[in-house]
């Protein structure tokens, strides 16, 4: 029976040892008194429950079934052989989810996402394109049980988005979404052209990790330009009549991050410059792995703006990645933020 190959050794004391003494951290009086510190062991916590106990579930369904094929030997049974063989499925799942967290080994893959959109050339119609963007990748938020929230989010005139940047909170965060990045490209009938004419739209994803342990960088005041304004997005009363959104503008670098979701102008700077340190040294180590691939004499395609993934509603529905080329027909269902299929592709696809 194909159960016998999944017999194994199980290591995980020195993780359950780890879970009992960060759990013991968790019930300290003074937890919470560094709040920072606190996020980070809470964290850690739910990454390591996340490998563990799926394991110990396996682990106890092959434990249990290899018991009765011993007892199937002694006295046969179609029936509870029959189980055995079903529960098989399930273990292939549960492994499958394992395989899978095992690809999650990059540097940031553990960390928080930074995620933001913005619409390419085509006026209102991307605008819509970008919100409906906005929408799926917060309904994959919710299926993954991750935390969203809005640190910007600039209206279009008409309909839709200029732009939003979400973090995105949640194990694995910034691995399961750091391949989202590129362009993403729609293609329907537009509900803002009279003459009901197709449409191509265009919009940028851009995935950062949210890094907060050992930033090392150092940013000169000179080179930043810092604008304040007023709030657009949701916020509350509060939030919406005063000065208290940031935009800060790396002038050597071009780059610009946006902060209106806290109350105070201070808080939003030191969120905005948070971000604004995680992406250069993403930035940083980018470029240190694009000399080392030219050293390799590699040849790979990752400028800022390749086309990842088409999103066809007319004249026929289909959802392509041009990377793994998986495909499916069913695009309501990846709209509301099913996006596994493309994710994991992308993961096992291993670049």
């Amino acid at each position: 029976m194909k159960l016998m190959n999944y017999g194994g050794h199980f290591e995980c004391d020195s993780k359950v040892q780890k879970i009992n003494n960060l759990e013991e951290e968790t019930k300290k009086s003074t937890f919470w008194e560094n709040q920072e510190k606190a996020e980070s062991i809470i964290l850690e916590l739910n990454q390591i429950k996340s490998i563990i106990e799926p394991l110990n579930t396996i682990k106890a369904k092959i434990i249990s079934h290899l018991e009765l094929i011993e007892l199937l030997k002694l006295e046969p049974d179609d029936t509870i052989e029959k189980s055995i063989e079903q529960d098989l499925v399930i273990i292939e799942e549960h492994l499958e989810k394992l395989r899978l967290n095992l690809l999650l080994s990059g540097k940031y893959d553990q960390e928080n996402c930074i995620l933001e959109i913005h619409p390419g050339a085509g006026g209102t119609e991307s605008c819509d394109w970008a919100m409906m963007l906005y929408r799926m990748y917060r309904r994959y938020a919710e299926r993954k049980d991750y935390k969203v929230e809005v640190l910007d989010y600039q209206s279009g005139e008409e309909a839709g988005i200029k732009s939003v940047t979400l973090l995105i909170k949640g194990t694995n965060a910034y691995g399961y979404l750091k391949h989202e990045k590129g362009v993403h490209r729609l293609v329907r009938l537009s509900p803002f052209d009279s003459n009901n004419r197709r449409h191509t739209s265009f919009a940028s994803v851009e995935v950062t990790p949210d890094i907060k342990k050992n930033l090392d960088i150092t940013i000169d005041e000179k080179d930043l330009k810092i604008d304040v304004y007023r709030s657009t997005g949701a916020g509350g009363q509060g939030v919406n009549t005063t000065d208290s959104a940031v935009r800060i503008t790396h002038l050597p670098t071009k780059i610009v991050v946006t902060c209106q979701n806290e109350r105070s102008q201070i808080q939003n700077k030191e969120h905005a410059l948070q971000v604004l340190k995680s992406k250069l040294l993403v930035l940083e180590e980018s470029k240190q792995q694009q000399e080392l691939n030219n050293i390799k004499g590699d040849q790979q395609n990752i400028e800022f703006g390749s086309q990842i993934r088409s999103y066809v509603l007319h004249p026929y529905s289909m959802i392509k990645d041009h990377r793994t080329n998986i495909e499916t027909s069913n695009v309501n269902k990846v709209l509301d933020g099913d996006l596994d299929l493309f994710i994991e592709s992308n993961l096992k696809r291993g670049v």
